[in-house]
């Protein structure tokens, strides 16, 4: 992929700026804690390490899942893995690899990879989510001590990978990973560091290679898939299961305006979908949506007392858990609205982050702006996605405000709907608030879902 000859020859006639980046100069990065957003150059990474106090030695390294387990991705990582034996070095940290599909695990095991992997003590799990998610049993001697984990996944939020508000995760390439792993130590830049092998031998890792495509073609594994059955199937799910529940329709859109909803929480900061819907153990209820709806925003931070899982109920006139409170609001048929800041929704396409305040009858997010996933995600659920049209106003709702949404009756693309707050002192404040429905997504709302609309 190029550009034109005629803009390779004046690119200044055809941009308006022009940035050349030399390659040659760049160097690996490594990005954490706690946000894939903070990124160091592994040049510089010792000394952040060093002055902010992060655990130096790291414990568990993990390569794979959906994100950077490409045959190449594997092929690269597993070229530093074959020099543990060439140069009688060991590895430091427990290794974890999660190939990134099963045509990939297949290919990788019939190359040689998976068993060069095995050979330096590395554990290979299924071709799933695996630890980017919290599904692993993560052994530790102690959860209160805090330690550091490097993996090649592309999320790293606190408490994701393990549970554990201890776990420094960070988040790098899956050769840098490697590399890492091999030398148990967070200072270690493997552009620079030697390390000591088996005999007492400083050696240096040489730079990882791999091949982009297998040269023998991919092998075709076991893919698992079953042709759905061209019959109509009764699906009988037990209704004392606690791990499945059949999906039953959201109801459909009154006609009206959505007027006097109570204000559930009013998110601060970073809510991701590990803040609004977590993983780990809970995942155990991804087929039963009304317990896994118990986590339901149990990881954001409350703008107005600073905690997570505790919002004022207007009902009881006490705080308690997020979830618990949208229930009871919905027992009493009262809709609610969440608040929040800047990319709500970041992280995961996980569909529950939306199910779960869809089947807890909160009708509306309000932020400042949308991870783009979620907010489609949140449209599919026959939900409102609003962004202020000034970020100014998050500062305008108060803890026990009912707010009200205006102008439903005339819902169309481009056309900002009204919202007021209703304070509780009597005085009122509205503003506007922006949406990005097209005329097929405001048919879902109207259905109560996409799948109502079909």
């Amino acid at each position: 992929l190029r550009a034109d000859a005629d803009i390779m020859i004046a690119p200044e006639k055809y941009y308006d700026r022009v940035i050349e980046i030399d390659l040659s100069r760049l160097e690996p990065y490594i990005n954490g804690p706690f946000t894939p957003d903070a990124a160091t150059p592994i040049s510089e990474f010792a000394e952040k390490v060093l002055v902010n106090g992060y655990p130096r030695k790291m414990e568990v390294g993990l390569i794979g899942s959906c994100t950077n387990s490409s045959y190449q991705d594997l092929s690269r990582a597993v070229s530093l893995a074959r020099q543990v034996e060439e140069k009688h070095l060991k590895v430091a940290a427990p290794l974890i690899v999660n190939p990134g599909s099963e045509r990939i695990r297949a290919t990788a095991e019939r190359d040689g990879m998976i068993g060069t992997f095995e050979k330096v003590g590395a554990t290979i799990m299924a071709n799933a989510c695996g630890p980017c998610i919290g599904q692993w049993k993560r052994e530790t001697d102690n959860p209160t001590r805090k330690n550091s984990i490097v993996t090649s996944f592309n999320r790293n939020f606190a408490k994701r990978a393990d549970g554990n508000p201890n776990t420094y995760a960070f988040v790098a390439s899956p050769e840098l990973t490697m590399a890492l792993t091999i030398a148990g130590d967070l200072c270690f830049n493997p552009l620079t560091d030697v390390l000591v092998n088996r005999e007492g031998e400083k050696v240096k890792l040489s730079e990882p290679v791999g091949e982009e495509l297998p040269p023998k073609g991919f092998a075709e594994g076991s893919e698992g898939y079953i042709a759905p059955s061209s019959e109509k199937v009764e699906i009988n799910v037990n209704p004392h299961s606690q791990r499945l529940q059949l999906l039953q329709p959201f109801p459909a859109w009154e006609g009206t305006d959505l007027l006097n909803m109570p204000l559930l929480i009013k998110a601060q900061g970073k809510c991701t979908t590990d803040h609004i819907s977590m993983a780990g153990p809970w995942l155990r209820f991804r087929g039963h949506l009304e317990n896994i709806s118990d986590n339901m925003l149990m990881g954001a931070v409350n703008a107005f007392n600073g905690e997570t899982n505790s919002v004022w109920n207007r009902s009881t006139n006490t705080y308690g858990p997020v979830s618990g409170t949208a229930k009871m609001y919905k027992s009493e048929g009262i809709s609610s609205i969440v608040v929040a800041e800047e990319n709500y929704g970041e992280g995961s396409s996980r569909e529950h982050a939306a199910m779960e305040p869809r089947f807890l009858n909160v009708r509306v997010i309000l932020a400042k702006s949308f991870a783009r996933i979620h907010e489609t995600n949140l449209k599919k659920q026959g939900m409102l996605a609003l962004t202020f049209v000034d970020k100014a106003d998050y500062d305008k709702i108060q803890e026990h405000d009912l707010i009200s949404v205006i102008g439903l009756m005339d819902f169309v693309p481009g056309r900002n709907l009204k919202i007021v707050l209703h304070h509780e002192d009597g005085t009122k404040d509205s503003f506007e608030a922006q949406h990005t429905y097209n005329e097929q997504q405001i048919g879902w709302f109207r259905a109560g879902s996409a799948l109502n609309a079909r």
